[in-house]
């Protein structure tokens, strides 16, 4: 019987096909952190808790920060149209009905807002049907998905967004990913400066997350991960190596999941919101980013996603406790790399694990609940 943390995670790479993951659970300065595995399945480097990781989705709540910081700056205002920085997006039309085809469009009833960006409630992105025609355009034109370096520079990015209809009008419906995409060409556009540079200026120097970027430096690519996914025989296949997409600055840099991170930095970010903005963003704003926004109806329409808990600024909101590790406010996410990350505001706590296989789907996987019901034990 699993007995600590590293019981755990090496319950699960002991028997594969995961060949490591680091986790953490913090609560106060009493911190608990094991590493196990390694970085590759040929096991060339053991993993450590300084090893970096590609962390996928848990890039969305840094980025709905950052849109924060512009918020708290004046530059940008929740419920300003987006339209005035993505001029793109002025008159976007909108599917007759959501499974209707490509073609079968009505103009949109008001514009796209920055707010609807950050509760996902613009009209792009993923439903829980993946076989709906407005879904395909999404990966084959603007390549959404665990491999971001693909897309095309932003204004090209942006250009073929345009020509993509909304699945639903603009507020109606919570729908996956897009919206942080779009998000961070808004920061960019709004600020004059690349993502990756305002993040890093903003973001990752004041709060001492060194290895956090959108590209791992040659110096340290001996602490960089390989990527797997579950290949046709079962068994880990390799997706992207150190040396691969991450080690050279992307044309897009997706603010939906475009980052490299370590556990200590994410932990640094996470103890910003646990202190009520650290003096990086105000409490209101992180209030904002941590309160549900949706509806019963919107709630229910996600589940595939969220399984019936909220959605605040980039991130998910717990509202109910239907698993042991929920707890009312828990703010978070989950990466398709492989990768989870909470805090919860009202114990304290901040659980996160980074592991380099990437989810065969929207639900969690066993490690991920594992850890979860660990660190909600412990």
């Amino acid at each position: 019987m699993a007995t600590d943390l590293h019981d755990i995670l090496e319950a699960h790479v002991s028997k594969g096909p995961v060949p490591g993951a680091v986790g953490l659970v913090a609560r106060g300065d009493r911190i608990e952190v094991s590493a196990v595995g390694s970085a590759d399945i040929e096991g060339t480097a053991p993993m450590t808790r300084e090893s970096i990781f590609r962390i996928a989705s848990i890039t969305k709540p840094i980025v709905a920060a950052a849109a924060m910081l512009l918020v708290e700056d004046g530059r940008i205002g929740l419920n300003d149209p987006v339209d005035r920085w993505l001029p793109e997006l002025a008159s976007p039309k909108v599917l007759r009905t959501p499974s209707g085809p490509l073609d079968d469009v009505v103009p949109a009833t008001r514009p796209i807002t920055v707010l609807d960006l950050q509760t996902f409630r613009a009209g792009y992105g993923f439903p829980a049907d993946f076989s709906v025609p407005g879904v395909a355009p999404l990966f084959s034109e603007l390549k959404q998905g665990p491999e971001p370096a693909a897309a095309p520079a932003p204004d090209e990015w942006m250009a073929t967004l345009a020509r993509i209809p909304l699945l639903h009008q603009p507020g109606e419906a919570w729908l996956y990913n897009t919206c942080s995409d779009i998000l961070g060409v808004l920061i960019a556009r709004a600020t004059g400066a690349s993502l990756p540079d305002f993040l890093a200026e903003r973001i990752f120097e004041p709060l001492g997350m060194p290895d956090t970027g959108f590209v791992v430096p040659q110096a340290e690519l001996d602490r960089f991960t390989s990527y797997y996914r579950i290949g046709p025989d079962g068994n880990a296949q390799l997706v992207d190596a150190p040396t691969g997409q991450w080690s050279s600055m992307p044309a897009f840099a997706s603010g939906a999941g475009g980052l490299v991170s370590t556990v200590d930095d994410w932990l640094a970010f996470a103890r910003m919101l646990l202190a009520d903005g650290g003096g990086l963003l105000s409490p209101a704003s992180v209030r904002q980013m941590t309160t549900d926004r949706l509806t019963p109806a919107q709630r229910e329409a996600s589940a595939l996603f969220i399984e019936g808990q909220g959605w605040g600024f980039g991130g998910s909101v717990d509202v109910e406790q239907v698993d042991p590790w929920n707890v009312p406010g828990r703010y978070g996410w989950v990466g398709g790399t492989g990768t989870t990350a909470h805090l919860s505001p009202s114990t304290g706590a901040v659980t996160i694990m980074l592991s380099q296989l990437e989810m065969t789907g929207p639900t969690p996987p066993e490690l991920m609940r594992d850890f979860w019901r660990y660190a909600a034990d412990a």
